[in-house]
């Protein structure tokens, strides 16, 4: 029986790596990081959709990443950036929400938990495509930690390798909707604004990239749909 953990914050991305792996491995194991984030209403709705995707286990792994800071998403003295335009965006840097090595401790927190459950399967929804400069979403990045990791640890001495799966890695926000809806994705409790709240503020980086993707495709956010269904917007 082919297993695969899932690393998953609710969002776009990654909702779209749950479907993903729902078609192509017989077990799912998600793991959602409550690590002192601003948005943390994403970790109730990860537990809405990992639940109607029927993954085996779904772990709430707590790290306080506030203690270090730097970051916009965790460090109440920087602020959300707001109304940036997408040249801002996309070409700006590396944005205040980055968050110092977050994928590296996610990643080498889910191999952690995938050793003791001898699993050699992990998927990211990492994208090098629209992202707000995020250092640790590239294809080199995931090579290096995934050499490091079959490396150091236990599977490696057993004679296995771990495998890291970022199958939306060179797709763009409007791409990786796309795919999610040709596997079924829901995505109408999908998260992505940094703000924190249920209704998106429509102003933060995530939002706008989230609304332009389902404009270039011609579709009403099913988040939005749903919302308005239960008039509470």
């Amino acid at each position: 029986m082919s297993k695969i953990i899932v690393i998953f914050s609710g969002g776009i991305d990654s909702t779209t790596v749950l479907y993903w792996s729902k078609k192509y491995f017989d077990e799912i194991y998600a793991i959602t990081f409550d690590y002192g984030q601003k948005n943390k209403i994403e970790i109730d709705f990860a537990k809405i959709i990992a639940k109607k995707v029927g993954v085996k286990e779904h772990k709430i792994f707590k790290i306080d990443l506030s203690q270090i800071g730097g970051s916009a998403l965790i460090n109440k003295g920087i602020d959300i950036p707001k109304n940036r335009s997408i040249d801002e965006i996309l070409g700006g840097g590396v944005a205040p929400t980055y968050v110092p090595l977050r994928n590296a401790i996610f990643i080498t927190i889910a191999s952690a938990w995938a050793e003791t459950l001898g699993i050699e399967n992990i998927a990211i929804g990492v994208h090098r495509i629209d992202t707000s400069g995020y250092p640790d979403t590239t294809p080199q990045f995931i090579e290096s930690i995934e050499n490091m990791l079959n490396t150091g640890s236990k599977m490696a001495v057993e004679g296995k390798k771990l495998k890291i799966y970022t199958p939306l890695i060179d797709l763009d926000k409007a791409g990786i909707i796309k795919l999610g809806l040709s596997l079924g994705a829901d995505y109408s409790y999908s998260i992505s604004c940094y703000a924190g709240n249920e209704i998106p503020c429509g102003k933060c980086d995530a939002c706008i990239l989230r609304k332009r993707a389902f404009k270039k495709l011609g579709l009403e956010d099913p988040l939005i749909v749903r919302l308005k269904k239960e008039g509470k917007i």
